[in-house]
Formats: structure tokens, sequence, C-alpha cells
């Protein structure tokens, strides 16, 4: 059977969260054809469903450098997806509860502060005078007045019209089944037996990136991150920054309306990732630790909670820049649960290296390559002709070596369920 062409494109960008749609707005807007491929809708998975902390704090050196140029764009979300995204600046609280996280907390001050970074460094006594609702375990506190939080079940669908609107093709409910490169462009097949051809390639597909990177012969293995958040009914307002804590599975914050948003754990997800679950047991040690750090929250009720998907590199630092095997192809995911904020940043990243070859940000940290032993960039490898594409390949692009398949899915099992934990995960959640 001959598969269908659906779309020729510019750039094609597979993933429709903040980062993909992100991507496709910045794109558009200077006049790249932009074909944005999502399997469910955008915004719904890690995007839709995390904590919603927009944070630079407590982040991986590395990530600081993008982590401060999206803060700066998120008070410039009006002009750019036409709404604020509920975000507001409320502060970010890093706190440590002994002396070994009080010397890394220390650390990051001064390294951050270093970089630019606006952090305010707090005793026992002075966090217990400016926050009076803490207990005792902390120690020692960092707070980012300019961190804050915003709505995630808006921001992403507001990146996805905005896009739309500025001229990029969104099409949803689309699974990609595979992808190679031949003929001087990157092909994807969907499920449906579509194919999409462009000369650009942006893999923005989350926890399932990892795979599509495999297929340019840059494989990287993300482990299921299944954060779950806990919600409470509403108190009266108190406890204005988010809080976040040093070298502890845990993050809390309230919303206007009142409400507590706390998380702690994994969940479980099914083998492909696709769904996901709270279990209780972690929402019961979840609640423990946000009563010990705020006592008041003993009898509060909780009146529900959910999980999401993400995927986690080895290093809790995600993968952003070119590829070093296919010029073309470009790499955003493995945001590590923390991916929240950089959204936009990594929008401007990636559009400033499709249209010019350099990005005025540092990510020099970030690149696919840590992964894999350093080797020479190439010309991309011709792919031989696929059974089912139209036979307009010369013949020696018809011998040339077939690209590996495999649908786009997450290998776990179901032990790994809750085993993957990292101090600096989940913030975002």
């Amino acid at each position: 059977m001959t598969a269908r062409i659906a779309l020729k494109s510019d750039v094609l960008i597979v993933g429709a969260g903040i980062a993909g749609c992100a991507t496709a707005l910045q794109l558009a807007r200077r006049g790249k054809l932009v074909t944005l491929i999502e399997r469910d809708q955008a915004g719904i998975r890690a995007s839709g469903v995390n904590f919603g902390g927009v944070r630079q704090n407590g982040r991986d050196l590395r990530e600081l450098p993008i982590a401060m140029r999206a803060r700066a764009m998120w008070d410039e979300l009006p002009g750019l997806i036409g709404f604020d995204g509920e975000f507001r600046a409320t502060g970010n609280l890093r706190l440590a509860s002994d002396e070994e996280r009080v010397a890394q907390l220390d650390r990051f001050f001064t390294a951050a502060t270093e970089q630019g970074l606006g952090l305010v460094r707090l005793d026992r006594a002075e966090l217990k005078a400016r926050y009076p609702w803490l207990s005792d375990r902390p120690i020692r506190g960092v707070l980012c007045p300019s961190d804050g939080h915003a709505n995630p079940r808006l921001v992403g669908p507001a990146f996805a019209f905005a896009a739309q609107e500025a001229g990029a093709t969104l099409i949803e409910h689309t699974e990609i089944l595979e992808g190679w490169y031949a003929n001087g462009a990157f092909h994807l097949r969907a499920a449906d037996n579509r194919t999409f051809a462009a000369p650009m390639l942006v893999n923005c597909a989350g926890a399932w990136a990892g795979k599509i990177a495999g297929w340019f012969d840059e494989p990287v293995t993300l482990a299921p991150e299944i954060p779950q958040v806990q919600v409470t009914e509403p108190l009266p307002y108190r406890i204005e920054p988010v809080l976040g804590v040093m070298g502890g599975d845990f993050y809390l914050r309230q919303t206007f309306r009142g409400n507590i948003l706390f998380g702690s754990g994994q969940g479980r997800a099914t083998p492909d990732a696709l769904r996901s679950r709270p279990l209780p047991e972690t929402m019961r040690r979840g609640a423990e630790i946000a009563i010990a750090f705020i006592p008041h929250l003993a009898h509060v009720p909780i009146i529900r909670a959910w999980t999401g998907v993400d995927g986690d590199t080895s290093d809790g630092v995600c993968v952003l820049g070119p590829s070093e095997t296919h010029p073309g192809l470009f790499h955003a995911f493995g945001f590590n649960g923390h991916g929240f904020l950089l959204g936009p940043a990594v929008g401007a990243v990636i559009a400033e290296l499709i249209l010019g070859g350099k990005t005025s940000t540092d990510i020099a940290g970030l690149g696919i390559g840590r992964f894999r032993p350093a080797r020479k960039a190439s010309a991309a490898p011709a792919r031989g002709q696929h059974p089912d594409e139209e036979r307009d390949a010369s013949p020696e692009q018809n011998g040339a070596q077939n690209a590996d398949r495999g649908s786009i899915g997450m290998e776990r099992n179901e032990q790994a369920a809750g085993a993957h934990q990292r101090a600096e995960h989940g913030q975002d959640r």
C-alpha cells in the first residue's frame, strides 16, 4: 500500500506541549511553514498536568541561563500568547533541614548570584519571622522573589492557539510510528499511514523523545517520572511563596482561591506510560511531609489528586540543542519534571538555532552529545526507499541502508514505578 503524503513543511515538530508549541509560534511568526504533530491534544500531558511552578531557584547551573531567559519571557506572556497564564511572582523558597543540605543550598546561592540571579538567604530566625506558619524543621532558606506559579491547564493550550493564529498547522490525535532521513528531508510515518516530510525536524516528544532520538542514531534512555499532586479544600490565603525542599522530593504552593497544592513521591504508570494514577502510600507520605513543614495543615481534607508522566535524563538536566548526527534535527526534551518555566525560552532558542545557526543563550551543557562518545558531526546518511513511499528515489538511494522502525512508546516494568526519585525533580509538578 502506498503511503499518503499528508503535508510538506519547512519544519516538523513532534510534541505539542509548551516547548513544541512555543517553537512553532516563534517559527511561524518568522514566516516558516510549520507542522506540529501531537499524539493526543496540545498541552494535555506533562505541560498541562504539572504543579505549575515557575522557578529558577535550585536549578542545576547548566539550566540557569535558559531559566533566567525564560523567566523574563513570563512577564511578556500577554504580548506573546494573549494572556498572562495566571502567572504571579510570589517567590520560590528553597528549604534545608540539615547541615549537608544547608551546604548545598549555600553553594547554589553563591554560584547563582554570581550569574546574576537575585536571591535572599534566610537563617532559621529569619524564616520564622517572615513565615510564622513554618515549623522549626528548616534551618536555612533561599528565596528567589522573582519566581512564582501559573496555571498549566491554561498556558499549554494558549501557546497552541497562538501558534495556530501565527500560521502553524497543528495535527492532533496522530501517533508517529517511525522516522527516517532520505532525499534531503526528514520523514515521519503515522499510525494511519500518513507521512510527513520537511528539511528540519524538532523532537519535543516529552517522555517518548528518547525513542525518536534513537531513530537518528542518538538514543537517550529516559526514565519515566510519575509525580503526583494533591489538593486540599480552600483555606485562608497565607502561604505566598512556592516551597521546595533541598535534597527532598517535596513541593507545595497555595492558590489565590486558597487550595493547597503539594506533591511528593511517584505514582504508577502503564507500561506504555500513557496512563498513570496516584498511589495511596505515596499520598500519605506526601501529606506527612506537608504537615512536618506546615503544622496547621494536619486536619485539612484532601479533595483530589492527579498524576502525570515526564521523562527523566540520567543527570537530571534537559536535552536542548542541535543533533550531532543529522544537520537539521533539533532536540528539546528530558525536562525531568521541571520544564514548565522553560517552555517559552525553549521555543525562542530552537527558533534562533534553526534560523541563524546560533542562540544568544548559553546552552553548552545541555547538548545531546553528553550521552554518547564525542564524534564529529557528519552529513545525514541517506535512508533507503521506504517500501510504502512513492518510488521517486534514485537507485543509489534505493540501495542505502534502511532505518530502524519502532513505535513511540516507553518500555518500563511495573516494579520501576515509584523507584526513580530525585531531590530536584517535581518542582514544577
